[in-house]
């Protein structure tokens, strides 16, 4: 689902650099290639915050979770 909400980012801007064609404006930096390289670095952010949650989540790094982590050990569910 993720690649196809970047693939709907990309041609959202890929149209709109088409019609910004057709009236007439134009920008210098706003090509095929910055559109692609746009959706890119959108997709790796994305991919990047989703690791960072996961990781923080999955570890006992907050408060609550290494109060969680002394019941889990106190009640022998993990070591």
């Amino acid at each position: 689902m993720k690649k196809d909400v970047f693939t709907l980012i990309g041609g959202f801007l890929t149209s709109l650099l088409l019609f910004l064609g057709t009236i007439g404006v134009q920008f210098d930096w706003f090509t095929q290639d910055s559109i692609n390289a746009f959706v890119v670095l959108l997709s790796s952010f994305v991919a990047l915050v989703v690791n960072l949650y996961a990781i923080w989540k999955n570890t006992y790094v907050s408060k609550k979770a290494q109060e969680q982590k002394k019941v889990l050990k106190n009640q022998g569910l993990i070591k």
